[in-house]
C-alpha cells in the first residue's frame, strides 16, 4: 500500500485495466507481446465509531427467570431487550440480577453488533467500488497502455500520450497524474457551468 498526504488524490485515477506492450528478451523475431493487469485504488477505511443516542434505540424491560431454580429465580423485571431503530438489531440480556448491569451488558453487545454491521456494510461498499473501478478486466476496458518499444504511455480516458515511459516507470508519475487531475477539474467546471444555465 501507499501512504502519505495527498496519496489517494494523486493515485485514484490509476484504477482500471493497464496494458503493457513489450518485446521480451526471449523473443527471437522481435514481436510485441501484450500483457494486462487490473488495478484498484481505494482509500483506507476509517474506523467506525458507534455513538448511540437514547433516540436511536428502544429499551424494553421484562421479567425473565435466570440463574438456578428455587429461591434464586430472578422474578423481578431486570431483563433487558434493546432494539436499534435504524437497523432493527435486537439484543436480549437477562444474565445479571441487576437491571443496570443487564442494560450495560446489552449496550456493549449492541454496540459490538452495530460495529460489526457497519464494518460489513463498509466492506460491501468497498467491494462494490472496487468492482466498479476495475471493471470486468476485459481488453476493451483498458485505461492505459504502456508501449516499451516506442517509450510511450497513452491514457485512453483522456487521449493523453507522452513519450517518457522510462521516466514514468522510474517513478516520475507527475505528468500523467497532473493531466488526469486537470482533466477532472475541467469536467467538473463544465458540469458546474451546465448546472448554472
Amino acid at each position: 500500500g501507499f501512504a502519505g498526504e495527498g496519496c489517494y488524490r494523486e493515485l485514484q485515477y490509476e484504477s482500471g485495466g493497464h496494458r503493457v506492450q513489450r518485446v521480451p528478451e526471449t523473443e527471437a523475431k522481435g514481436r510485441v507481446h501484450t500483457s494486462a493487469a487490473t488495478v484498484a485504488v481505494l482509500p483506507e477505511p476509517e474506523d467506525v465509531e458507534v455513538d448511540l443516542k437514547p433516540d436511536d434505540y428502544e429499551v424494553e424491560r421484562y421479567a425473565a427467570s435466570s440463574g438456578p431454580g428455587g429461591q434464586h429465580v430472578n422474578k423481578t423485571a431486570s431483563a433487558i431487550r434493546l432494539i436499534h431503530k435504524g437497523t432493527g438489531l435486537v439484543v436480549h440480556c437477562s444474565d445479571e440480577r441487576s437491571q443496570h448491569k443487564n442494560l450495560a451488558k446489552a449496550m456493549r453487545i449492541l454496540k459490538s453488533r452495530l460495529y460489526d454491521h457497519f464494518q460489513q456494510q463498509e466492506q460491501q461498499q468497498r467491494a462494490d467500488t472496487r468492482k466498479t473501478l476495475v471493471g470486468s478486466g476485459d481488453r476493451s476496458q483498458r485505461i492505459r497502455t504502456y508501449n516499451f518499444p516506442d517509450n510511450r504511455i497513452t491514457d485512453h480516458r483522456i487521449n493523453f500520450t507522452i513519450y517518457k515511459l522510462d521516466q514514468i516507470i522510474a517513478g516520475q508519475l507527475q505528468p500523467v497524474t497532473d493531466a488526469l487531475i486537470e482533466h477532472d477539474r475541467e469536467e467538473l467546471r463544465g458540469s458546474m457551468g451546465e448546472s448554472l444555465d
